[in-house]
């Protein structure tokens, strides 16, 4: 998944891009919509560090112990689409196997994901992941209390 922005410096996630428009996700809100591509310029950035960088410093301090923008990110992307396989983990972004499997072992430790079935029948028997319900707690709680984190370059 790529990350772009639009003039005002927006940053957004690119969830699927035509050739006249792209479809993408506000970090901060989770909400899609289609933007034409003349407003839209790609950035060279992770989309888990974008994701991580939206996260509240209220969730944050929910979230004890995990503290880069990448672990919270992909905190963050896996309680938006799950249960996620971890096969679309790494198609959609930016880790080896090793990083996420480093990741995702971090983060069951802190009691904030747990293994999941994938309901796909295309992807049946396909290890994933959900978050607990301390993370959803977290997000849910805490997610509009704080000022936004900083989106600056």
């Amino acid at each position: 998944m790529d990350t772009a922005r639009d003039a005002s410096g927006r940053r957004y996630l690119l969830v699927e891009r035509s050739a006249e428009s792209s479809r993408v996700r506000d970090p901060r809100t989770g909400e899609e919509r289609s933007v034409s591509n003349d407003d839209l310029e790609l950035v060279a950035e992770s989309a888990l560090e974008a994701v991580g960088r939206a996260v509240s410093s209220a969730v944050r301090h929910e979230l004890d112990g995990v503290r880069d923008d990448r672990t919270i990110g992909l905190l963050r992307e896996i309680g938006t689409r799950e249960p996620v396989g971890v096969v679309t983990l790494l198609d959609a972004y930016d880790l080896c196997e090793s990083d996420l499997h480093g990741t995702v072992g971090e983060l069951r430790a802190a009691g904030l994901i747990e293994p999941a079935d994938i309901d796909d029948p295309v992807m049946a028997g396909e290890r994933g992941y959900r978050t607990t319900e301390t993370a959803r707690e977290a997000f849910r709680s805490r997610g509009k209390a704080d000022e936004p984190g900083d989106e600056s370059e």
